[in-house]
C-alpha cells in the first residue's frame, strides 16, 4: 500500500470514528431526555366524528404507524359544555406530563362565554399549531340551490322558523360563522347545535337541517358521494388547492373580503408542564407535521399549513382570544 492510500485510509478511519462518536453522543443525549413512562392521554375537546376528533385520531395513527413515541397516545373525547369539560380537566392536571389536548376555536370561545369556569388559556402550556382548518357553506344537493345568491333568497323566503342551520355548540365556531352570514346578508335562521361536526354533517344529509358550515373533513365524504354541495369558502382567494380551490370564496363572488374565518388545529398541555416534557412533545409534533402523511392530509382535507410553537404560539392564542371576544360581542 502506497503512502497516499495509507493517508486516505487513515483519514477515512478518523472520520468514521468521529461520526460514530458523534452519533453515540447524540443517542446518549436523546436517551437522557424525558420520554413518557405510560400512555399519554390525548384529550379532544369535542365529540366523536367531528373535525377535531378526526384530526386527533389521524395524528395518533401517524405517531403509532411511524413509532414516534415510546408510549401510545390514547384519544379521549371530552366535549361536554362546548369543550368546558376538557379545559377543566386540563387545568386539574397542572404539571402532569402525560396529558395533552387537541384544540379548536372553542379553546377561546368557551372560557369567554363561561367566565365562571375560571379558565385562563394563557396559563396552559403551548406545544404546537399544526394547521388552520377552513369552513364552507354546505347544502343538500336536493335543495336545488346552486349559488350563494340562491341560498340567500331561499333563506329569506323560508324565514327564521323555516330555515335550520346546523352547527356545533351554541357560541362555538359554527355559530360565529352563522352569525357572520346573518349579518352580511340580513337574514335570520334557527341555529340547531349538536355535539360534533360529524353529527352536523349527517343531519344535513338526512335533511333534518337545511344548511351547515362544516369543515372540509366533515363533509368531504358526502360531497364525493354526490349528496352535499359547497356554495362558498370562508377563505381568501387562492389559499386552498386542488378540489377545494375550485370552491369560490365569498370575495370572489363579490361579497367582500370580510367573510373569512379559520379554525386553529393545535396541541396544548396543562399548566406548568416540565420543560423537558415540552421539548419531547414539540419534537414529536414537529415530526408529525413534516411527515408525508400529514402533508398529504392537509392537501386532501382542505387545511392550510401553519407550524407554530413556543411564545409565538402563545401570543397567537392570546391575540385570537381578543378577536373572538369582539366576535362574540357582535
Amino acid at each position: 500500500m502506497n503512502k497516499l492510500s495509507k493517508s486516505v485510509l487513515s483519514g477515512s478511519l478518523a472520520v468514521g470514528l468521529a461520526l460514530g462518536t458523534s452519533m453515540a453522543s447524540n443517542h446518549a443525549m436523546a436517551a437522557d431526555g424525558w420520554t413518557p413512562k405510560k400512555p399519554v392521554e390525548f384529550v379532544i375537546m369535542a365529540g366523536k366524528g367531528g373535525g377535531a376528533d378526526r384530526l386527533a385520531r389521524f395524528i395518533q395513527s401517524i405517531i403509532e404507524k411511524n413509532k414516534m413515541s415510546p408510549r401510545p397516545l390514547m384519544p379521549i373525547n371530552k366535549g361536554g359544555g362546548s369543550g368546558a369539560e376538557a379545559l377543566q380537566y386540563l387545568k386539574s392536571k397542572s404539571g402532569d406530563p402525560h396529558v395533552i389536548l387537541a384544540t379548536l376555536n372553542s379553546y377561546y370561545t368557551t372560557p369567554l362565554r363561561q367566565p365562571k369556569l375560571g379558565i385562563d388559556i394563557s396559563k396552559f402550556t403551548p406545544i404546537a399549531r399544526l394547521a388552520e382548518d377552513t369552513f364552507q357553506l354546505w347544502v343538500h344537493v336536493d335543495s336545488g340551490i346552486n349559488s350563494v345568491n340562491e341560498y340567500v333568497a331561499a333563506v329569506k323566503k323560508a324565514g327564521k322558523k323555516g330555515w335550520k342551520m346546523g352547527g356545533t355548540g351554541k357560541g362555538a365556531e359554527d355559530s360565529l360563522v352563522t352569525g357572520m352570514l346573518q349579518k352580511k346578508f340580513g337574514f335570520e335562521v334557527t341555529y340547531v347545535p349538536y355535539k360534533g361536526g360529524g353529527k352536523v354533517a349527517k343531519e344535513l344529509i338526512g335533511k333534518h337541517i337545511n344548511s351547515t358550515v362544516n369543515n372540509p373533513a366533515e363533509q368531504v365524504g358526502f360531497w364525493d358521494a354526490g349528496k352535499s354541495k359547497p356554495l362558498a369558502s370562508f377563505t381568501p382567494p387562492g389559499m386552498l388547492k386542488g378540489k377545494w380551490g375550485k370552491i369560490p370564496t365569498f370575495e370572489e363572488l363579490g361579497h367582500g373580503s370580510d367573510m373569512v374565518y379559520y379554525m386553529q388545529r393545535s396541541i396544548v398541555a396543562p399548566p406548568k408542564m416540565p420543560a423537558d416534557a415540552v421539548d419531547f412533545y414539540v419534537d414529536l409534533f414537529e415530526r408529525v407535521y413534516k411527515s408525508a402523511e400529514w402533508q398529504g392530509y392537509l392537501n386532501k382535507k382542505g387545511l392550510i399549513p401553519g407550524w407554530l410553537t413556543g411564545q409565538k404560539l402563545q401570543d397567537y392564542f392570546v391575540s385570537e382570544r381578543t378577536k373572538h371576544a369582539k366576535l362574540l360581542g357582535k
